[in-house]
């Protein structure tokens, strides 16, 4: 396992190159209540290159590849209420690291350790005071340049390479999110039966007994914890589309929207189901399911090596902005034909978000969706609904070994024009997919999505 972390901080040092250093937090702890920190997380970046899940942990890495890791050091009193700690002595053949040193020691080391090197690397924007904290190290050095040293006179962000690297996932990876997505479909199925079977006894349903059973899978399974606050949304809360489980009744013959996945080792899954709480879809809700599915296989048959990022969104689009129109729900007298409901965005009033992201170690996980060799390829347009001058760069060429949602909707929202009929259905179906050579595999695909499968699915 220490080979993995080793090969990572290895290829990490090549990039940056003689005379560069590196320095990257962990994640801090963060106070919830008087005496109480919320449930300690890692920072993704720190845990990808040490596989170290401690808090107040500091890694650095110079560009000759030498690894120096400051964690807290052992202390029998502190273990005895917060658990165990590894320790700088231990960490050096636990961890593969070079060298490593009590916590206490890095505002005395770092100076030394960025002395005589022509550059310093960290990751901007992401820990608070993280730049200022660099500068006081800096200062010391900069007095000593007197004695013949030499200070960095380039600072750059660590995360444009660190993106890069995460973006392709390792066969490690994908299994470990292959096993994330399994536990999430389990949870999504066993949260549709449990909302069925509870109104066929009569019982009351409420979204948080939903919530609870997404929870009993995850940790049952080996979860350490949600992905992400999870989303179980019924009826209008569905075209809320950042809605939190919360104590909203799920009545008989409404649809109920779940947004869920598990984090597992540190990588995360990320699946949304649409389903009828008492597993019978009715008319209107079937034939927008069936438009929203459309275009999920739409936007499936698009996720292939050599395509553009931006081609499962836009195969998706022409599908849903054809049904609308089909449907009614756009007027074909006022919006004309699909082609012209997506260049004015008529479609936008029912589904306003993309069709996918990246996935990893964040839900929404690192890495550009512009491709590097085409930056300073730009075109510009009007947005035809806000009238913004909008910059636009060829998306990312899509490889093996990416991994990203695919997650098509559709909300409706009362309206004028609307039919009643459709009003308050929202509708979401999100899969994982990791790109192959020839295409891609739905790693979520566990949890049924076509409407007769999910209604046999609810009856069992």
């Amino acid at each position: 396992m220490n080979s993995v972390y080793a090969q990572r901080r290895a290829a990490l040092a090549q990039h940056l190159g003689p005379g560069a250093i590196a320095i990257i937090p962990t994640a801090p702890e963060r106070q919830r209540n008087r005496d109480s920190d919320f449930l300690y997380r890692h920072d993704s970046y720190f845990y990808y290159l040490t596989g170290f899940t401690e808090p107040q942990a500091w890694l650095v890495l110079t560009g000759d590849g030498h690894s120096t890791l400051f964690c807290q050091p052992k202390d029998v009193e502190r273990e005895i209420w917060d658990g165990f700690r590894l320790g700088p002595q231990a960490a050096i053949a636990a961890l593969g690291v070079d060298s490593a040193w009590s916590l206490g020691e890095l505002d005395t080391r770092l100076p030394r350790l960025l002395e005589n090197h022509a550059s310093v690397w960290y990751p901007f924007a992401t820990h608070s005071g993280l730049a200022a904290r660099v500068e006081s190290w800096l200062a010391p050095v900069r007095a000593r340049v007197r004695l013949g040293a030499l200070c960095p006179t380039q600072q750059n962000d660590l995360c444009v390479p660190l993106d890069e690297m995460r973006l392709i996932k390792d066969a490690q990876e994908q299994d470990t999110m292959r096993r994330a997505a399994q536990i999430s479909a389990g949870a999504h199925i066993r949260a549709m039966q449990r909302c069925a079977a509870m109104l066929r006894a009569g019982q009351e349903v409420h979204e948080y007994h939903l919530d609870a059973e997404l929870l009993h899978e995850f940790r049952q399974h080996g979860s350490q914890y949600p992905a992400y606050g999870s989303i179980v949304a019924a009826g209008a809360n569905a075209c809320v589309l950042h809605y939190r489980a919360d104590a909203a009744p799920i009545r008989s013959g409404e649809l109920v929207l779940i947004d869920a996945g598990c984090e597992l080792d540190g990588y995360a899954s990320d699946i949304t189901r649409t389903f009828p709480a008492n597993g019978q879809f009715t008319g209107p809700q079937r034939a927008l399911y069936e438009l929203v599915l459309a275009s999920h296989g739409a936007a499936v048959a698009a996720t292939r090596p050599g395509n553009r990022f931006n081609d499962p969104h836009n195969a998706a689009v022409a599908v849903l902005a054809q049904g609308l129109l089909d449907l009614g729900l756009l007027d074909k007298n006022k919006h004309g034909s699909a082609q012209e409901v997506i260049a004015s965005r008529a479609y936008f009033q029912f589904y306003m978000h993309r069709t996918g992201h990246w996935l990893g170690m964040d839900v929404h996980d690192c890495g550009s969706y512009v491709e590097p060799s085409e930056v300073g390829q730009i075109s510009q347009r009007t947005d035809p609904l806000s009238g913004d001058t909008l910059v636009d760069r060829p998306s990312r060429i899509l490889r093996a070994g990416m991994v990203l949602t695919i997650e098509p909707g559709l909300y409706v929202r009362p309206a004028p024009g609307v039919p009643e009929q459709f009003h308050h259905i929202g509708i979401r179906i999100e899969d994982d997919a990791i790109l192959t050579t020839t295409g891609c595999e739905l790693i979520s695909a566990g949890v049924p999505v076509a409407p007769d499968e999910i209604e046999a699915l609810m009856r069992g």
